[in-house]
């Protein structure tokens, strides 16, 4: 088997539903953390092919528990609130290989 382009992608949903709607980008700021995530990668050169992937996303599905990013190709779901978790995430997750189970979403 070939070995991945990314060992870690995360996909942050940042959807904004027009109708009012509940969503993540409603919920926080889910962009300007997508955004900061990706710099903290960068800072930390852990961005790019055979490292780390940011993507956002469109609605992801989970917008009761938003806001949302999941990381591949774990296919593990977390939920955050600042920076903080945002640190952590990348920390222990994508540098440790050990998921944050206090942010993590089950199901």
């Amino acid at each position: 088997m070939p070995e991945p382009y990314y060992v870690h992608h995360l996909f942050f949903c940042t959807n904004h539903r027009a109708d009012g709607k509940d969503c993540c980008a409603r919920r926080i700021e889910a962009e300007s953390l997508r955004s900061y995530a990706k710099d903290r990668c960068k800072a930390l050169n852990i961005f790019g092919p055979g490292m780390v992937r940011i993507n956002s996303a469109g609605c992801l599905g989970r917008c009761d528990e938003g806001p949302v990013m999941v990381v591949y190709p774990e296919g593990v779901w977390y939920t955050f609130v600042d920076r903080e978790d945002i640190d952590e995430i990348i920390d222990s997750h994508l540098r440790n290989g050990k998921v944050v189970e206090r942010l993590r979403l089950r199901g």
